[in-house]
């Protein structure tokens, strides 16, 4: 109980400290809380209260003696006494050795006592004696507490796990999570799963319901067991494979996660390398710092790791980003023999799923209408055969002129990879720089001879029978043209 004591004595006493404004230190006082001692409270109330004191005391003398015009007074010669008229000089004599002369005017006569003498004393020193109080107090808790200091890290660790399982619990009941199964097995299916974080963003923006998907990676015994992801940009496939690396570290810490139901083999390591950026400081491009970061998942991933990869290669050139994606592929399925998400552009490697049994195709469906692209995020079985990179641009905004170039150029080269010609000759082919330039606004017609004939009715002006010649006149130029 006495840890306990110390460890909410310390909470309360730096919530006291924090939430003041501006935040207490220790030379300005004010960090014990009132009714913890006794003197401290009678230092604090007179040192803030020194005038009501005076008051009441003041009011106790005058009754005390039957002389309602006495009154406590100060100056700097005296500090404080006792005044009254000389008229009742004979009353305050008369009181014996209660009332000690001090001194005496034309028409006045001054006294003191000695309660109020020392409540002079404890005025003038009230300020500085609650400051050192405090201290003290702080002192004896702070030495409590290093005396104690293992019982309390250890007080401060339970109540640390008692407030991330209270949250973690009050999270699941109000977002609908599920209680996964973990066990020893290779296994990882998880049912209806969702990124938490992208899901919250969607309900605070009011856009809608996540689009919740299935993840299984399941492999046989040690076999690897790699899902590769194609489809296009803003698909969603980033987003699907951060949500089933946080849904495995949510079920192995103990967590309920955001799914319909999740099994979750025990997992030795996560590795991601997702997201691109250089390291200017050591001289790294986007480039290395990926295949630096992608040579450390090869080389440390056991068969218990779980390995989420996006667009490995894609910052160098095609063929090269190519070759080094397949053989990573290669080496997690063969070597590694990790459970993985591996998403790509590169539809060639979608053949490596007939290859390798570890192996499965899984793409992020999209939906074309009038020429745009709408995205389903929505995880299905099979290959994507388009990226759809130019509507994403189209999407974001680049000029018309370079979309409709940019989709010339895409169908010659598509049309020249099914007939197999060479790179150079498509090259030739193409006038890669002559972009159409901007459609001009188109000039502004001259008007009509029947827009400047119906300019020159004045219809108030008319008689009926020239109103009904000019209807005529109007039509007969209609009629030309």
């Amino acid at each position: 109980m006495t840890i306990w004591l110390i460890c909410w004595t310390l909470l309360d006493l730096l919530d006291t400290a924090l939430v003041a404004d501006p935040p207490l230190l220790a030379r300005d006082g004010g960090f014990i809380a009132p009714g913890f001692d006794e003197e401290l409270d009678e230092c604090r109330t007179l040192r803030d209260e020194g005038r009501g004191v005076i008051a009441r005391m003041q009011q106790e003398y005058a009754t005390e003696t039957g002389v309602n015009s006495l009154k406590i007074k100060h100056n700097n010669v005296l500090g404080y006494f006792i005044e009254t008229t000389a008229t009742h000089a004979d009353t305050m004599f008369g009181m014996g050795e209660r009332f000690i002369h001090r001194q005496t005017t034309a028409n006045q006569v001054r006294f003191t006592t000695v309660e109020l003498s020392e409540l002079e004393t404890k005025i003038l020193n009230a300020g500085g004696r609650a400051i050192e109080i405090e201290k003290t107090i702080f002192e004896q808790l702070r030495q409590a507490i290093l005396a104690s200091a293992p019982a309390v890290s250890q007080t401060a660790l339970a109540l640390a796990e008692f407030d991330l399982s209270a949250a973690l619990a009050d999270l699941a009941v109000d977002q609908g999570w599920t209680r996964p199964k973990v066990d020893d097995s290779r296994a990882f299916d998880v049912v209806g799963g969702r990124h938490p974080v992208v899901e919250r963003a969607l309900q605070a923006q009011g856009d809608g319901p996540f689009v919740a998907n299935d993840c299984a990676l399941n492999g046989d015994g040690s076999d690897a067991a790699i899902q590769l992801l194609t489809g296009p940009n803003m698909a969603g496939k980033s987003t699907f494979l951060r949500q089933n690396a946080l849904i495995a570290l949510l079920a192995q810490m103990g967590s309920y996660v955001p799914a319909r139901s999740a099994h979750i083999g025990v997992v030795s390591q996560i590795f991601s390398r997702v997201g691109a950026s250089d390291d200017l400081a050591r001289g790294r491009s986007t480039f290395m710092v990926e295949m630096v970061e992608t040579a450390a998942i090869l080389n440390q991933a056991d068969d218990r790791a779980l390995v989420i990869l996006d667009e490995i290669g894609r910052g160098t050139a095609t063929y090269d980003g190519l070759s080094i994606a397949w053989a990573t592929l290669e080496h997690l399925h063969d070597v590694n023999r990790v459970r993985a998400l591996f998403a790509t552009h590169y539809h060639e490697m979608t053949a490596l799923a007939g290859k390798l049994r570890g192996v499965s195709n899984a793409t992020v469906a999209v939906k074309e209408w009038e020429g745009e692209v709408i995205f389903l995020h929505e995880v299905r079985s099979g290959a994507a055969d388009r990226s759809y990179g130019v509507q994403v641009a189209q999407l974001a905004g680049l000029p018309p002129a370079v979309i409709a170039r940019a989709r010339s150029v895409l169908e010659a080269l598509e049309a020249g990879e099914r007939d197999r010609a060479s790179p150079k000759a498509l090259i030739d082919d193409l006038p890669l720089f002559a972009a159409a330039p901007p459609p001009q606004p188109k000039a502004k017609p001259g008007n009509s001879r029947l827009e400047d004939a119906l300019k020159d009715v004045r219809p108030d002006d008319l008689s009926p029978r020239e109103a009904l010649q000019a209807l005529y006149d109007l039509k007969a130029l209609l009629a030309e043209g």
